[in-house]
């Protein structure tokens, strides 16, 4: 890739230094395939690309940056994990201890077995209780309203909050199945989020903030945005039938009753770049340790057994495509990640890590090839086919430099 410095390649709008990935993103933008895209690639020693093309809104014309402001979505989750076992290493909180202690609205949950013949639903109190290991891994039964036409029935009857409302009568939903019976994608690491809160006594934000944010050098990350973020805050798009993007308004609460660690945080590719390159190192950067090297070790492999994860079904189109990332692929969840189990199409190693973020912003985690990519942008329904074409070519051309 480029052999400039770091500075140099993050300057406003410039091209990252490797030619191929530079004509990549500027064809996608010209073409309409992509409003902007920030694009990154780092080993443990530093940023070996970043580039930024287009811009963050139609409206005003602002280039886009390495420093431009992202929703970042479910890439949220992650970094919740984190939190949860770092409590975890000091015995605060236990993987496989039942939480409804610790969060009483986890106390005695609900299991959803459809609905009667008058349309109210049928629940009957789950088996099992909740562990942290089932909402790291998403075998908890939790779900989203958007990827289960169960719950979203349940939730339009029983009026309850959108998610983005950031409330917690939005979180009180019923489980989809037994914890642990299967993996199923949904709001299990916002949960995860409340019982770091009930732990620590300290608010979400403030508790990310102290312990990972700022000893990381994440300045732009977090919940709220100051003004000087709204400045460089990146507009949502929708993908219109015919193809076309249409900027729309998306915002969520600044100052939520239920801080979402799951999606609610917005933040920049630089600093999440660090993030990833602190999970590269086994749990430091730059002289900071945020998880023991176990720990990471830990967060990093399968979780789940036999169950296979990753595939997501949608039930509300306008937020979400079906998606699976490795189709015919048996696919594993760490805890906070997907791990592929066989090495991907473009390159990417078996044993990989991986998730993303509803707005189309995506990143992989390579060990045995020493690097992390990361590539943003700001998009509606998920899993847009046109961005994560652009996505596979990157990342293929990544490996591709790695083997000339």
């Amino acid at each position: 890739m480029t052999g400039d410095s770091t500075a140099q390649q993050e300057r406003s709008s410039e091209p990252g230094g490797n030619p191929e990935l530079d004509r990549l993103f500027q064809q996608a933008v010209d073409a309409g395939d992509l409003p902007g895209v920030v694009a990154m690639v780092a080993d443990r020693d530093g940023t070996t690309y970043a580039a930024a093309f287009g811009h963050c809104s139609a409206a005003d014309n602002a280039a886009l940056t390495a420093d431009s402001v992202f929703w970042i979505a479910s890439m949220s989750k992650a970094i919740t994990s984190v939190a949860a076992m770092q409590l975890v290493e000091q015995g605060k909180l236990q993987l496989d201890s039942p939480l409804g202690d610790i969060v009483p609205d986890l106390a005695a949950p609900q299991v959803l077995e459809g609905f009667a013949d008058d349309g109210r639903p049928r629940l009957r109190p789950a088996r099992r209780e909740i562990t942290l290991r089932h909402l790291l891994t998403h075998t908890s039964g939790f779900g989203y309203a958007f990827g289960d036409t169960q719950l979203l029935q349940y939730v339009l009857q029983e009026q309850i909050p959108d998610i983005t409302t950031c409330t917690t009568a939005a979180y009180r939903l019923p489980l989809l199945f037994e914890p642990g019976e299967r993996w199923h994608y949904g709001i299990g690491i916002d949960w995860a989020g409340r019982v770091v809160e009930a732990v620590s006594g300290q608010s979400l934000e403030d508790y990310l903030k102290e312990h990972i944010l700022a000893p990381l050098g994440m300045r732009d990350t977090g919940f709220a945005l100051t003004p000087a973020q709204q400045e460089r805050l990146v507009a949502m798009h929708a993908r219109l039938p015919d193809g076309s993007l249409q900027q729309i308004p998306f915002a969520l609460p600044q100052n939520p009753e239920f801080y979402m660690g799951g999606g609610g945080l917005y933040g920049t590719a630089r600093d999440y770049l660090r993030f990833l390159r602190m999970i590269l190192q086994q749990g430091q950067l730059d002289g900071v340790r945020i998880l023991r090297p176990e720990t990471v070790q830990l967060m990093t492999q399968n979780q789940i057994g036999d169950l296979q994860a990753g595939q997501i079904k949608s039930a509300v189109p306008e937020l979400t495509n079906d998606c699976d990332f490795f189709p015919g692929m048996q696919q594993r969840w760490g805890l906070g990640f997907l791990i592929n189990t066989e090495p991907s199409p473009q390159g990417r190693s078996a044993g990989s890590l991986a998730w993303a973020g509803l707005g189309n912003t995506y990143y992989w985690l390579d060990p045995a090839h020493d690097l992390v990519g990361l590539f943003m942008t700001q998009i509606l329904p998920f899993a847009d086919s046109r961005a994560i074409g652009v996505f596979n070519q990157f990342e293929a051309g990544v490996y591709r430099h790695l083997a000339n």
